[in-house]
């Protein structure tokens, strides 16, 4: 059991980050500001562990250095969604983030930084998402 509430952690921490990042590529493609959206996100609805720690602490800064790797993740998408089919549970949102992740890791190589997962979605919409401490 320990097992199984450790790759659902996993699957809902991987999925915040990467729909977080999806938007902040999105919102520095329409011109906003990345650090103020953190910001109001964070005080309404949408906040989350990776728009309060992960975001600000190691994508807006670009340091990428979370300490957790793409394969690592990965893998635990992967058991997690074993599990998902296995027990006869559709996991169409979580399905979403492997395939997000198998592109960063094929990309990036395994042991890229989880936080890096935002660079294919850059990549694909021609932009850097990067805070103010970043851009100098």
């Amino acid at each position: 059991m320990g097992q199984m509430v450790k790759v659902i952690n996993n699957l809902m921490s991987v999925t915040a980050l990467s729909i977080a990042s999806e938007a902040l590529v999105l919102a520095t493609k329409a011109g906003l500001d990345p650090d103020i959206l953190i910001e109001i996100v964070n005080s309404g609805s949408g906040s989350s562990n990776a728009t309060m720690t992960k975001i600000p602490k190691f994508v807006l800064t670009r340091s990428f250095d979370f300490g957790f790797s793409i394969g690592l993740s990965a893998k635990d998408i992967r058991l997690c969604l074993e599990e998902s089919d296995a027990l006869g549970v559709p996991m169409i949102v979580g399905g979403a983030v492997r395939q997000l992740l198998t592109v960063a890791k094929s990309d990036l190589g395994a042991d890229a930084d989880l936080t890096e997962i935002i660079k294919p979605i850059e990549d694909w919409a021609g932009v850097t998402v990067a805070g103010g401490k970043a851009r100098g």
